[in-house]
């Protein structure tokens, strides 16, 4: 197995983008791809290191670049600042992750009718926005994502499958949100599922959420079992 890693740069109306794609070049011919949305900092090393462990299982892997020119955030503030504008603007949310899309549906190792997709926290509602969109995705995945609803779709039709897996002591996605997206998903016509994980806040996933005044704290059970029903969710939705 070799596990190669470049840059892949792809444009949307101009404006240059540039995401991290990560493939095992020994597999011969088109194969699943993966992307990978990021948090609200951006593609960081932590997305990077999702998308070579997706390549060691035989996926190509593309994590996104949602802001452009590679940009990242260097902190909350900052962090804050890159994410607002596409909350406010979810038609331009689901042109720059479709852009995603397009370039990893484009290259020749990729099997362009089996794509996925998988998010985190702010990658979560960018997935979401992207089977929202009609997409001809396989299936998304958000974890421990924001779930507001797109403004600008308020009735989407969804063909993807959907997986949300979520620490149910979230105080970004309370539960109230949680019944309100089950709610969208079954009138889209969605095959969903929600899987809550109980005293979960939210950055389960990442080793270096360590914050319980700000509700974020890692969590190495859920880890551990959200990675395991997103491996048999994309065994499903890829096979």
């Amino acid at each position: 197995m070799t596990v190669t890693s470049r840059l892949l740069d792809y444009t949307l109306d101009g404006k240059q983008f540039q995401g991290y794609l990560a493939m095992d070049d020994a597999v011969a011919g088109p194969r699943p791809a993966l992307l990978v949305a990021p948090t609200w900092a951006g593609r960081s090393e932590f997305e990077e290191s999702k998308a070579r462990s997706l390549a060691q299982a035989g996926y190509v892997a593309l994590a996104l670049d949602m802001y452009g020119n590679g940009v990242r955030g260097s902190g909350p503030e900052e962090n804050a600042a890159l994410m607002t504008p596409l909350l406010a603007d979810r038609a331009d949310l689901q042109a720059r992750i479709n852009a995603g899309f397009a370039a990893a549906a484009a290259l020749p190792e990729v099997d362009a009718s089996r794509i996925a997709a998988i998010g985190y926290c702010f990658g979560g509602l960018c997935v979401l926005d992207l089977a929202r969109s009609g997409a001809d995705v396989r299936g998304v995945v958000s974890l421990h994502g924001l779930f507001t609803p797109a403004d600008n779709l308020p009735a989407p039709s969804i063909s993807s499958k959907v997986l949300c897996l979520h620490g149910y002591d979230d105080p970004m996605a309370p539960p109230d949100s949680v019944l309100a997206l089950a709610s969208e998903l079954t009138a889209a016509g969605a095959d969903w599922q929600i899987h809550a994980y109980g005293n979960t806040l939210h950055a389960f996933t990442n080793p270096a959420a360590d914050d319980p005044a700000g509700g974020t704290v890692y969590s190495p059970i859920a880890d551990r079992r959200s990675w395991q029903a997103v491996e048999n969710f994309l065994d499903e939705v890829l096979a």
